[in-house]
C-alpha cells in the first residue's frame, strides 16, 4: 500500500461485522483514526472489543436507517468504507427479500450523508451478485465474470444483487455530478474467522466440527464458487480506497473454481473423518457457476489473492475449533432451517 493512513479519520459502517472487523484491524494497524458505526444486528461487539476497550477506535452503536445517524457518523471523516447491510448467505438472501431490499435505502442515506459531510472518498462493499444470473448457470463451463459483463440489460441476482448494483451506480453518479471520489469492490464469497454460519463454507465447517454423518450439502454439490479469504478482501478494499476515484467497480475474488462438494470433502478431511454425503436438493443453492476474473484488480490495484482456498480453509477451521462451544454448534446443526439465518453469538473466548 502506498498511502499514509496515519492519523486519517476513517469511518467503517458495519465495522463490528465479519469483514468489517477485519478491515478495522488492518486500518488500526496502519495508524488510521477509526470510527465504527454498527447496530449489532449481525455484527458482534466482541469482534472489535479489544480496540474499543483500549481506546484505539470510536464506536457508535446506532442504526444507520434512523434519521441523522449517517450524517453524525460521517462528520469529520475523510474516508468512508461502507459495509453495513442486511445480508447473509444464500439461504438468507433467498428467504429475506424485503430485508435485502432495505439496503437500497441504507446505501442512499449513507452516500447522501457522506456528500453533505464533505467526505473525501467513499468505498463500497459490493458483490458478485451484481452479475447476470444467466451467465452463471452451467457449472461445466469455465466462466470467469469480468467487470464489463455488468451492463444493460441488467440481470442481478435477487434483490440483494439489485441493491448492490444500485449502490454502485449511485456512487458513480456522485462522482460524475459532484466530484466525490468513489470506488466499489465486488466481493466474491468471502470466508474466514468471525464469519457466521449462515454462509455456506461456515455451515460446512460447523457440520464437520460436530462430525455430522451423513454430512449435509445444499443442492447437488456441483455448484462452483469462488471462496475468497477475508485477509485478501481487506487488502484489496484498502487498495481500492487508495487507487480508484471515479466510481469504477472492481472484482475481489480468486481464480480458484471450487465445487461445493469438494469444499465439503476438504472440511471433513480437516475434521479427520469420512462421512456419507447427503445432498438436500430442496434447499437454496443459488447460481451454479460463480468465479471472478481479477484482471482489472491486478491492473488498477496491483492486487491478487495470496491465500489459497485450502490454506484459508485450514486457518478458518482451526479458528472455529478454538472459539466455538460444541454444544452450541450441535444444537444449530441439528436444525437445517436455522442455518439459513443463524450465527452463534457466543464463543468460548472473545476474538478481538
Amino acid at each position: 500500500m502506498n498511502e499514509n493512513w496515519s492519523g486519517r479519520k476513517v469511518l467503517v459502517t458495519g465495522g463490528a461485522s465479519f469483514i468489517g472487523s477485519h478491515l478495522v484491524d488492518a486500518l488500526v494497524e496502519l495508524g488510521a483514526d477509526v470510527r465504527v458505526v454498527d447496530n449489532l444486528s449481525t455484527g458482534l461487539l466482541e469482534n472489535i472489543a479489544g480496540h474499543v476497550d483500549a481506546g484505539r477506535i470510536e464506536f457508535i452503536e446506532a442504526d444507520l436507517l434512523e434519521p441523522g445517524v449517517a450524517l453524525r457518523a460521517a462528520q469529520g471523516c475523510e474516508v468512508v468504507f461502507h459495509l453495513a447491510a442486511d445480508h447473509g448467505g444464500r439461504g438468507y438472501i433467498a428467504t429475506h427479500p424485503v430485508e435485502c431490499s432495505t439496503n437500497m435505502i441504507l446505501d442512499g442515506m449513507v452516500f447522501r450523508a457522506c456528500h453533505q459531510a464533505g467526505v473525501e472518498r467513499v468505498v463500497f462493499a459490493s458483490s458478485g451478485c451484481v452479475y447476470p444470473t444467466s451467465k452463471q448457470m452451467d457449472p461445466t463451463q469455465e466462466v470467469y465474470l469480468s467487470e464489463e459483463m455488468v451492463g444493460p440489460p441488467y440481470e442481478a441476482d435477487d434483490l440483494y444483487g439489485w441493491a448492490k448494483l444500485m449502490g454502485e451506480m449511485t456512487l458513480r453518479a456522485y462522482h460524475t455530478q459532484y466530484g466525490m471520489k468513489t470506488a466499489s469492490c465486488r466481493f466474491f464469497t468471502v470466508y474466514g474467522p468471525r464469519c457466521g454460519e449462515s454462509h455456506a463454507v461456515m455451515a460446512m465447517i460447523a457440520r464437520a466440527f460436530v462430525r455430522q454423518d451423513p454430512f449435509v450439502v445444499w443442492g447437488d454439490g456441483e455448484q462452483v464458487r469462488n471462496w475468497t479469504y477475508v485477509d485478501d478482501i481487506v487488502q484489496g478494499f484498502i487498495l481500492a480506497a487508495e487507487k480508484i476515484e471515479d466510481g469504477t467497480a472492481v472484482n475481489l475474488g480468486t481464480s480458484e473454481r471450487i465445487r461445493v462438494i469438494d469444499c465439503a470433502r476438504e472440511v471433513t478431511r480437516l475434521a479427520g473423518y469420512e462421512p456419507e454425503i447427503k445432498r438436500l436438493l430442496d434447499m437454496p443453492s443459488g447460481v451454479l457457476n460463480r468465479a471472478a476474473d481479477t484482471t482489472l484488480a491486478r491492473k488498477l490495484l496491483g492486487w491478487e489473492p495470496r491465500v489459497s482456498f485450502k490454506e484459508g480453509l485450514r486457518r478458518t477451521y482451526e479458528w472455529y475449533v478454538q472459539t466455538k462451544d460444541p454444544e452450541d454448534v450441535r444444537r444449530l446443526v441439528s436444525d437445517e432451517q436455522a442455518l439459513l439465518t443463524h450465527r452463534i453469538g457466543k464463543s468460548v473466548q472473545q476474538v478481538a
